[in-house]
């Protein structure tokens, strides 16, 4: 059973209702589509049905125009008690209610959905403002970050072959503490959707002292210090180069004496010029697939998607993120 499979079994056993603010875009509408004959999520389409494909039957979906709605007042109301310390008057609060995203978050913070998937259209940016705005950050974490759930193909490294990088889509050049508290989540997060121990590298072009002390590598030396202060049940080790992470004949020879190295699972990169090239690099020439970036550090799950995505692309990341409002 491939990675996004079971995602969707585990989800059909408790099913979520996901938002999908962007239904103006034919690929979330048909994507509303498949995952609703699917049975894993019930979905929520925020806009205006005249801009929705007649072709397309949606009739069972529940679809809401902001401004429409007998949430908008009650919603306005909550936005501007949220945000009125940060400069947003009841105007700006009606104003911002219009808006798609903001809406379907709010549904997310109000407890009329349990997560949000967008990103299609809209940016990066314009997807997660709403978040960090309406729903901050998960108790007892600092930082958002990202993850890609890596499935290569024929491989026997990792949990048979499945990884999790980090961060490889939001942090550019996350110091010491922040790479940290990237490591703490990502293994929240492994275990949320794999459910297997995390074994947790930091990565470095140095394995335990190989190459001379730098900026870059004491900050992954730094930052792996930190994780086994704060969680020292967590199995983690750093700074590994990438071959002594993953192959245990490589880490037989660089680092013996760790029970980490030759084992990893989750991937932790320093910055996001690494992760970004690593999981394309993966992607690519390994046939690997992708899935993400999923949000991590977010109170409730809101996930971003990539333009270029696909209908497929966005009925798995739908399919994760009921995973995610399952485990919360």
């Amino acid at each position: 059973m491939s990675f996004i499979e079971n995602m969707k079994k585990i989800a059909k056993q408790n099913c979520k209702t996901i938002v999908l603010p962007e239904s103006q875009d034919i690929r979330v509408q048909e994507a509303a589509r498949k995952i609703m004959d699917e049975g894993f999520a019930k979905v929520i389409l925020i806009g205006e049905k005249s801009n929705l494909n007649p072709e397309i039957t949606l009739d069972d979906i529940e679809i809401i125009n902001p401004t429409e709605s007998d949430k908008y007042d009650i919603f306005v109301k909550e936005f501007y008690e949220l945000r009125k310390e940060k400069g947003v008057d009841m105007e700006k609060a009606k104003e911002m209610m219009k808006d798609n995203i903001y809406f379907g978050t709010m549904m997310v913070k109000m407890g009329y959905a349990d997560g949000l998937v967008a990103g299609s259209i809209c940016s990066t940016a314009d997807t997660l403002r709403p978040a960090l705005q309406i729903l901050k950050t998960a108790p007892n974490t600092k930082i958002v970050s990202s993850f890609f759930i890596m499935n290569v193909p024929h491989c026997l490294y990792g949990e048979e072959g499945t990884f999790l990088f980090s961060d490889c889509g939001l942090n550019m050049n996350p110091n010491a503490e922040e790479l940290s508290e990237i490591a703490i989540s990502s293994c929240k997060s492994w275990e949320q959707l794999i459910g297997k121990e995390p074994k947790v590298a930091m990565l470095s072009y140095s394995t335990l002292g190989s190459a001379p002390l730098t900026d870059m590598t004491s900050k992954v030396i730094d930052a792996t210090k930190m994780v086994k202060d704060m969680c020292p049940e967590l199995k983690i080790e750093g700074e590994l180069q990438l071959d002594a992470a993953i192959i245990p004949s490589v880490a037989a020879q660089k680092a013996p004496k760790s029970e980490v190295a030759g084992k990893a699972n989750i991937l932790i990169f320093p910055d996001l010029n690494s992760g970004n090239i690593g999981y394309k690099l993966v992607q690519r020439l390994a046939s690997a697939e992708a899935y993400g970036p999923i949000t991590q550090g977010i109170k409730r799950p809101v996930n971003d998607l990539s333009r270029g995505c696909s209908m497929d692309d966005i009925v798995g990341v739908v399919a994760i993120t009921a995973v995610q409002a399952n485990q919360e």
